[in-house]
């Protein structure tokens, strides 16, 4: 069942030019509503994939009685804190098809949900710099043309047509020996998508609860029954945890035990200059990406801290290093200036993939452990709970990223498909 968007604003050239000169203030794109005693649903996390979840409850089957909790703002989390990166090209079968799909619904996305949300396909090199990587490069090309997804291994001189300031030379420190090319793999604004899902959610009838804490989960024998927040109790028989950071601690307020550790992801951006670098780059030797928006700074991460922590504070320690190894790729880059650099929590499985499902607790269902990986999966995963909790049937796209795989023994090595994380 699909509704069509109701009460949705539009705005003419005139209302642009009447609120340039006025100074008067826009209408909020979602409603602040009351807290209502009892929701069908309740999500926990006003992230993308919380949000994602919520609206296509609401859009695909018709279920509006849901509530969508954030102790901050909208996407004042992880969802805020990447580098809005998105591909398909993974190392296993299950996890190519699963990012496709997400993929294809973030192509769509501007149209599905009558908004701007800036995607660019820029296409994706990850750079193999030894012979080992390279054959991993070759080992995940055929998995992905067997999937049907556009990816291939290139040569240095083809490397640098797509991006000419890359030391493709033999007298580069890490040489270059060819790269998977993933022409599909871009970018797109991780706020606008946030506020598109927030919009469109709220449109269809969902609840948006901003600064509202889930302080306890109620569980009466195997299921759940309600919710504490810090703005009262909560009735509902549907708990999705879809949060980052936090996930471990929220699924323990259900009595359930996640395999997760949280570390600090950090990334930095430079001072804007004319576009240049129209691909995004991956070295997973050197644990460094670095892509151009469109206003032409350069935003650029590496791998995840190597400490457990809930730090989001920069360190200068990050910043030196993969400053150092960009170097290493683009020399010409040695006098650009870093405005500034943040860092947002990911949630680490022993596998490196995500879990998604049901849980020993009837009605509690998590959509977590993403890693860095978080932000691509968005539209998929919330398409997918969603399907779930409608149908109260696991879709087989995400059929081998359940919890009781750890217990059963049949885990997802993801890792190889990046090990710096983009």
């Amino acid at each position: 069942m699909r509704h069509r968007h109701r009460s949705l604003p539009r705005y003419s050239a005139f209302d642009l030019v009447r609120h340039g000169v006025s100074g008067s203030r826009w209408p909020s794109v979602w409603q602040a509503r009351d807290l209502q005693p009892s929701y069908d649903v309740v999500v926990v996390g006003g992230g993308v994939h919380g949000l994602a979840t919520a609206y296509y409850l609401a859009h695909h089957h018709g279920i509006t009685n849901v509530a969508v909790l954030e102790k901050s703002y909208l996407g004042s989390g992880a969802s805020g804190r990447n580098t809005a990166i998105i591909r398909s090209n993974y190392l296993t079968p299950e996890g190519v098809r699963f990012y496709d799909r997400s993929l294809k619904l973030y192509q769509a996305l501007a149209a599905d949900l009558n908004f701007n949300v800036m995607f660019s396909r820029r296409g994706h090199l990850t750079l193999a710099h030894n012979d080992s990587s390279l054959r991993t490069m070759r080992w995940r090309a055929e998995v992905n043309k067997l999937e049907g997804i556009e990816s291939e291994v290139i040569a240095p001189n083809e490397i640098k047509e797509l991006v000419g300031h890359l030391d493709t030379s033999g007298r580069a420190r890490y040489p270059i020996l060819g790269a998977l090319y993933h022409p599909p793999g871009g970018t797109i604004r991780h706020d606008a998508v946030v506020w598109g899902y927030a919009r469109a959610a709220n449109a269809l009838g969902v609840h948006l609860h901003q600064y509202t804490e889930v302080i306890g989960i109620d569980v009466g024998g195997d299921r759940v029954v309600g919710v504490q927040t810090n703005r009262g109790p909560i009735a509902t028989s549907v708990v999705v945890n879809c949060t980052a950071g936090w996930s471990s601690l929220i699924s323990k307020m259900a009595g359930v035990e996640m395999p997760i550790k949280t570390f600090p992801l950090q990334a930095a951006v430079t001072e804007p200059v004319r576009p240049f670098l129209h691909a995004v780059v991956v070295s997973g030797t050197l644990h460094v990406y670095v892509s151009q928006t469109d206003r032409g700074e350069l935003v650029f991460g590496a791998s995840v801290d190597p400490f457990p922590s809930y730090s989001m504070r920069g360190s200068l320690e990050f910043t030196e290093g993969v400053a150092g190894h960009l170097l290493e790729l683009m020399p010409s880059l040695a006098n650009m200036r870093v405005l500034r650099q943040w860092a947002g929590l990911c949630d680490v499985t022993p596998d490196f993939s995500p879990i998604m499902g049901v849980t020993p607790i009837t009605g509690f269902y998590v959509d977590v452990g993403w890693g860095t990986y978080g932000f691509k999966a968005a539209p998929v995963a919330g398409e997918a709970i969603a399907q779930m909790i409608a149908t109260k049937k696991t879709p087989t796209l995400i059929a081998s990223f359940d919890l009781a795989r750890f217990s059963e023994g049949r885990l997802m090595a993801e890792k190889g498909a990046a090990a710096v994380g983009h």
